[in-house]
Order: C-alpha cells, then sequence, then structure tokens
C-alpha cells in the first residue's frame, strides 16, 4: 500500500475539523454551524479515501503489467467498489 503526503495531508486536515467540531459542540455552537463542519469533514475523508484508491490502483496496475498480467479489469473494479462502498 502506498500512503503518499497527499493522504495524509488530507487525514490530518480532516482531523483538525473534526476536533474544531468537537470544541464547538462543547461550546454549543449553533446547530447549521456544526453540521456545516461536520459534511465539509466527511468531504476531506472522502477525498482522502479518492487519493488513497487512485494511488494504490495505478501501483497495483502498474506491478500487474511488470509481472506479464496486461488484464487489470479486475483491479479497476475492485478500486470502484471500494469508493462506491465508501458512500
Amino acid at each position: 500500500m502506498i500512503y503518499n503526503d497527499k493522504s495524509i495531508n488530507r487525514l490530518k486536515r480532516a482531523e483538525g475539523q473534526i476536533k474544531g467540531i468537537m470544541r464547538m459542540i462543547e461550546e454549543g455552537k449553533d446547530c447549521k454551524e456544526v453540521i456545516t463542519q461536520l459534511s465539509a469533514a466527511r468531504s476531506a475523508i472522502d477525498r482522502a479515501i479518492a487519493v488513497i484508491v487512485s494511488s494504490n490502483l495505478e501501483h497495483c496496475i502498474r506491478e500487474s503489467i511488470d509481472a506479464g498480467n496486461a488484464d487489470s479489469s479486475k483491479l479497476v473494479e475492485e478500486a470502484v467498489n471500494m469508493l462506491v462502498r465508501s458512500r
């Protein structure tokens, strides 16, 4: 598995958003504000999933080709299924 700086940075950003949301809840902030931030955090996590899946898909396809297996359709199908399940 490949976890590059891009995916780590996205997750750190989401972590910061979650901490901020916890603080908002503890401070009794308005529900709309909390939900807006929760939605933003979910989007950040979704983007991190996409980055991880895409970078690992590319890596797996390259390995498959190097191993002499030119049919990478199963790998692509698995990656798409992972993305669909994540929503």
